[in-house]
């Protein structure tokens, strides 16, 4: 069983990755309106990743028997609209969400909270992954000096990206 203090903390991120799904979901509508509908569907996968990651550390609070406290999911605040500035908004949330998930694996070290470093490392190793996939995407923005054609081929290629993830919840555990 974890502790109350990391319960606490595991509940917070509980809602910080259902945010970041939150986020991506708005970004997707917005893209998707906006005609780029490979880039909507690139979030929109980003979506499903982030509840994925909000639904392991449900089931891992589960099966440590602590309580899962869900709290309302802020508004997700973005004003980009133009799809560098967007990119750049998604490699510094996901920077963000990288300290939080450092944060958790702090805490677990120091309350010798094996079980959660454990499952911590798996958001460790994702989170460079994130933050990579951003800045591949920037760094082909770059590459296409941000032209009408390039944002097109862009769009084609963010497109043919699959789900990487489970899409059913019930197939999601904690500590797997």
């Amino acid at each position: 069983m974890v502790s109350k203090k990391m319960s606490d903390r595991i509940n917070e991120q509980i809602n910080k990755e259902m945010y970041s799904a939150y986020l991506y979901l708005a970004m997707s509508a917005r893209m998707g309106e906006a005609g780029y509908r490979g880039i909507a569907s690139w979030l929109t996968i980003q979506y499903h990743e982030e509840m994925f990651h909000a639904m392991k550390f449900y089931h891992y609070l589960q099966d440590q028997g602590s309580s899962v406290q869900l709290k309302a999911i802020a508004q997700p605040d973005f004003k980009e609209t133009a799809i560098k500035e967007l990119f750049q908004h998604v490699l510094e949330h996901e920077k963000a969400v990288t300290r939080s998930i450092h944060e958790i694996m702090a805490l677990a070290l120091e309350e010798k909270d094996f079980a959660t470093v454990t499952l911590d490392q798996w958001y460790v190793n994702e989170q460079v992954e994130e933050e990579k996939n951003a800045m591949e995407i920037l760094q082909a923005i770059e590459l296409l000096g941000n032209s009408p054609q390039g944002l097109f081929m862009l769009n084609i290629e963010l497109g043919k990206r699959s789900l990487g993830v489970p899409s059913s919840f019930l197939e999601i555990k904690g500590g797997d």
